[in-house]
């Protein structure tokens, strides 16, 4: 059995450079300025799969585990 990868939502905004700090990434979660997709998230704990989309203030991003 294999176990999915996952990143946790405000990992993925720094991982991203949206934000710089943990506690950035938790003010523009909770701004309501992130959707995952295409559905508004507060959780900064989601977890993204492969595969998601993440708009963060129009801008898209995918969840790749592939990308370096």
């Amino acid at each position: 059995m294999t176990t999915e990868q996952t990143i946790k939502l405000d990992q993925f905004l720094k991982l991203k450079g949206i934000a710089s700090t943990g506690g950035q990434a938790k003010m523009i979660i909770q701004s309501g300025d992130v959707e995952v997709n295409d559905a508004m998230e507060i959780r900064r704990g989601r977890k993204l799969h492969q595969g998601d989309s993440v708009t963060v203030m129009g801008e898209m991003f995918v969840v790749n585990f592939d990308d370096p």
